[in-house]
């Protein structure tokens, strides 16, 4: 008992000797904390803009403001960007130590950001063209790392048009690791292998010559090619893998190269097949050969205008959904232009195919005389809606443009439209019926003049329609029609007359074929040789692709 008393009677001295004992040690380890804490606040940030590389990138000659601003990315801030932004808008003075930039209340400091005073001795900065695209590029740098993603995307489209170096390798490397859109990364990672491929270091331009074989884009080919240039790469072995890259990167843009023909043909296909749809009609199904044909499609061009200058002036809200009202009203114009050309001249012709070719091209050149009168002999200006500008980018080499995608549709609706109209309605079984035989016809009770009528009416207004689709591609003038007239009569003939399925088919293969050898032998070759390619077909084949049986039209 009296031990247990005295071992309690102990046990408080003792804690008490041992608090005592380390109490020392504990102070002496919270001050050194307490200490480290301070001097580390005291510190001035590692990524923070020092007065000493504002004044360096600021003042100085050209080699050295470059050299301190390519030091300074890497560790960029957001006083770094406001100094370079302030540069590129000369509102930027340095003195002897430090640099002052201009805001709205005044200057502030580039460096701490505090208000300031330059003194009368400070001198504005000035920057040439190479420290302005130093800076510019700087600028992209930065923006490379912005949440906002539009911000990233112009820093890309930037950069990507500008010479780069070592100094841009690690902002490019930061903003490839965060980036997560799949077209901005390959394009930052084909701007990395760019800086890479002209490096000292053999091994990193052998790894970037390696990682662009991989790549399908336009700028790698041509980068790859300047570097196989006789003074840019010596080594034989990197030059041996810049060989073996190339070569792939051509064999995957020359796919590209020759989708783009086909899409551009079928293109061209199908702004033929519009202006000879209307032709189809008026030449095919009822034997006249109107020499006006393209100027029908010349008052459907400036029908579109017109339709456009009044959204613009009574609803410029709607303006992009005029080319909505401007279907309808092309069609419009250009068939009362017809049925005014049928009543009056044409139908006293009908049997006379060199009296009406005479007829009706001076009637087109009435028609061009008369839109210069009213509009001016200059070509006047018709836009694309916002929604019909820009593409479908399939290829880094390959953009689908909308308005061409656009065109294409419009062809299948207005073919598929025509093709039921014919086919399928009592106006079109009239049509048909006269043009198969016209005194029957008449005796069925069939008013063939007013049919006549109805049916130049329709070729006019499909003719129109081309022209509201040519408005969207090309310059809308007086002379519209005349580049098209003949294309017209050649798909129209080697088609087949009568045959709309025929003028399809000869379109679309006109319009490729065309392209292709444009791309062999130059446009104005490839279209002699299209031409002798009609005349010796139509000599073997009088009829065309398709040829009519027996006397039914649609047999």
């Amino acid at each position: 008992m009296r031990s247990e008393l005295a071992a309690r009677a102990h046990l408080p001295r003792l804690n008490l000797k041992a608090s005592l004992h380390s109490l020392p040690q504990a102070f002496f380890t919270a001050l050194s904390v307490i200490c480290l804490v301070g001097l580390l606040l005291a510190m001035p940030s590692a990524h923070a803009l020092t007065p000493e590389q504002a004044h360096a990138i600021a003042s100085g000659d050209n080699e050295t403001r470059i050299e301190a601003l390519q030091k300074a990315l890497p560790e960029a801030d957001a006083k770094l960007a406001a100094l370079v932004q302030a540069l590129l808008d000369d509102a930027v003075k340095v003195d002897e130590k430090r640099t002052y930039v201009m805001h709205d209340a005044g200057y502030v400091d580039a460096a701490t950001g505090e208000a300031a005073t330059p003194p009368e001795s400070a001198e504005d900065v000035t920057n040439n063209n190479r420290m302005r695209g130093e800076l510019e590029a700087a600028l992209a740098s930065l923006k490379l790392l912005s949440d906002d993603a539009a911000k990233r995307a112009e820093a890309i489209r930037e950069l990507s048009r500008q010479p780069l170096g070592d100094s841009h390798l690690p902002m490019v490397e930061k903003a490839l690791a965060k980036e997560t859109n799949p077209a901005q990364k390959a394009t930052l990672e084909r701007m990395r292998a760019g800086i890479l491929i002209a490096s000292e270091d053999k091994g990193k331009r052998l790894e970037a010559a390696k990682s662009l074989a991989a790549s399908g884009q336009s700028a790698v080919r041509s980068l790859l090619q300047e570097r196989l240039a006789p003074d840019a790469e010596t080594d034989p072995e990197v030059r041996g893998v810049l060989q073996v890259s190339l070569q792939q990167v051509e064999s995957r843009l020359a796919w590209g190269e020759r989708a783009g023909v086909v899409f551009t043909g079928i293109s061209l296909g199908s702004i033929l097949l519009l202006a000879a749809l209307g032709l189809a009609i008026t030449y095919g199904l009822m034997g006249v050969i109107n020499m006006a044909h393209g100027e029908l499609i010349m008052i459907g061009a400036y029908a579109t205008y017109v339709m456009q200058n009044l959204f613009r002036a009574w609803l410029p809200g709607w303006f992009d959904w005029y080319i909505v009202a401007a279907v309808p009203a092309s069609f419009l114009a250009a068939a009362v232009v017809g049925a005014v050309l049928e009543r009056g001249v044409i139908r006293w012709l009908y049997g006379r195919p060199l009296e009406t070719l005479l007829a009706t091209w001076g009637i087109s050149l009435v028609l061009m005389q008369a839109v210069r009168s009213l509009f001016g002999a200059q070509n006047v200006p018709v836009e694309n809606p916002s929604w019909l500008s820009g593409g479908i980018e399939v290829m880094s080499n390959l953009t689908l443009p909308y308005n061409r995608l656009a065109i294409v549709a419009f062809a299948a609706i207005v073919l598929l439209g025509m093709s039921l109209l014919i086919a399928r309605t009592r106006m079109g079984l009239f049509v048909r019926s006269v043009t198969q035989n016209r005194p029957m016809a008449s005796c069925m009770g069939v008013n063939t003049a007013r049919v006549d009528t109805l049916a130049f009416a329709l070729g006019a207004g499909i003719a129109g329609l081309a022209g509201c689709a040519l408005s969207q591609v090309g310059n809308v003038g007086p002379d519209l029609g005349q580049g098209y007239i003949v294309d017209s009569f050649m798909v129209v003939v080697l088609g087949g007359v009568g045959q709309l399925a025929g003028t399809v088919y000869a379109a679309l293969g006109l319009g490729v074929l065309n392209k292709f050898l444009e791309g062999w032998a130059g446009a104005v070759l490839a279209k002699i040789m299209v031409l002798v390619f009609i005349v010796v077909f139509i000599q073997k084949r009088p009829q065309g692709l398709f040829a009519m049986k027996g006397r039914s039209a649609e047999a």
